[in-house]
């Protein structure tokens, strides 16, 4: 059996606790010898001694039968743990699981403990932020080079894309998008592209010219087509700009009612339901489509991989002052904290709750691998040395016991 450094520790107190038993013993019984025969006090001294001998030769008995069999005689009911362990650990589980690896006791523990307060005020140190960054990013880099290319398109091509054809989108996008306009998100965007496109107007006038010529009648004069075409761009540039600096443009309210009244179709009207669907299943029916999810997902995975690498960049660089803030957070907002810790509880006691019982089992289990000596030696090593304080004790207890009762003995 391999001995950790506590082990072999142990071991020698163990052995320290044995020689200072069986000294007592030897000394109980060389004072037994030498007052052998004697009157008077010395009478008491003997009686002592007997007893002192005969409780450590009793207590040593009973403690070395826990082990193995004493002087090596197969006397029954000895060498209990090596002849029982498997029971010894079937009892020790039922013992852990029924006293320790309860929902309560866990929940109890960890609020006690205030371990999340703990761990902000380890967080806010900034070498234990960057560590844990560090190695969330070795694992985020790990499980990023184990994606492949090829399981990102079966992973489109036989389960994503199935599953959307085959469940129907248009009421979750009507009312993902009836929330929108009611919330006035799309706003923004409307901006953009109102700036965008008042921006493009103004530097592509030949661009216009070009379209507006196309359209125009062959009979025209060109001076004629010119003017039209200067009428042309310098109304859509005012008119932009009146959409661009007023928020209520009628322009603006009949956009926001065009797609509200989309919203309700998408979700109500049969045959705005139909189209949409059928456009989901010939964009999801095109050949590109997996071959784009690839491409996606390989530009997106080298982008992280090396944003994650740069050790000095600023994604590793915002994640380690954002740990460090929410650690400041952790122990100085009590809010936070009681939730956290609430959260923290709930999931532990969740864990104990469903697999307590298996948690315990390994201590069974454990014992079961053991050979019956190993597991005496084993435990011998963990409280052998106390249980020599039993026969240090069973040769004091008795030597007094034996004097009580000779003078007792003596007086009647």
């Amino acid at each position: 059996m391999l001995l950790s450094p506590a082990d072999l520790s142990r071991k020698r107190g163990l052995r320290r606790m044995r020689a200072v038993a069986l000294s007592l013993l030897v000394f109980a019984a060389l004072v037994f010898i030498a007052t052998r025969n004697r009157d008077g006090a010395w009478g008491y001294v003997n009686t002592t001694a007997e007893a002192a001998m005969v409780g450590a030769l009793a207590d040593w008995f009973a403690v070395t039968a826990l082990f193995r069999h004493p002087m090596g005689i197969p006397i029954p009911h000895t060498a209990i743990i090596p002849n029982r362990k498997d029971m010894l650990g079937q009892s020790l589980e039922e013992f852990v699981t029924g006293n320790f690896l309860t929902v309560d006791a866990a929940r109890e523990r960890v609020v006690h403990a205030d371990v999340v307060r703990r761990v902000g005020r380890w967080l806010t140190e900034e070498q234990h932020s960057a560590r844990v960054i560090t190695e969330v990013a070795k694992a985020s880099s790990h499980a990023l080079l184990a994606i492949k290319g090829d399981d990102v398109r079966d992973f489109v091509e036989h389960t994503l894309m199935p599953r959307l054809v085959n469940e129907p989108v248009s009421p979750v996008a009507g009312h993902l998008l009836g929330s929108v306009v009611g919330d006035g998100a799309h706003h923004g965007l409307v901006d953009i592209v109102v700036v965008e496109a008042h921006a493009w107007l103004r530097t592509h006038e030949a661009t216009v010219a070009s379209i507006v010529a196309e359209r125009a009648p062959w009979w025209t004069p060109g001076w004629l087509d010119q003017k039209v075409v200067d009428r042309i761009h310098a109304e859509a540039l005012s008119w932009l700009v009146d959409v661009r600096d007023h928020p209520n443009h009628s322009a603006r309210r009949a956009l926001d009612d065009l797609l509200a009244q989309l919203a309700q179709d998408l979700q109500h009207d049969p045959e705005t339901i139909a189209r949409a669907e059928a456009l989901k299943v010939r964009v999801m029916a095109h050949p590109q489509v997996g071959a784009s999810a690839v491409a996606a997902w390989e530009a997106l995975r080298m982008a992280l991989l090396g944003a994650v690498a740069d050790a000095n960049g600023p994604l590793r660089g915002r994640g380690v002052a954002a740990l460090s803030e929410f650690g400041d957070r952790l122990v100085n907002d009590p809010e936070l904290r009681h939730r956290v810790d609430g959260y923290a509880s709930d999931a532990i006691g969740f864990v104990v709750g469903s697999y307590g019982h298996e948690i315990a089992k390994v201590i069974s289990q454990t014992v079961d691998r053991w050979d019956g000596k190993e597991a005496a030696e084993r435990i011998e090593l963990h409280v052998g040395r106390d249980l020599q304080f039993i026969r240090i004790n069973g040769t004091i207890v008795g030597g007094l016991a034996g004097l009580v009762i000779h003078t007792l003995n003596v007086l009647l």
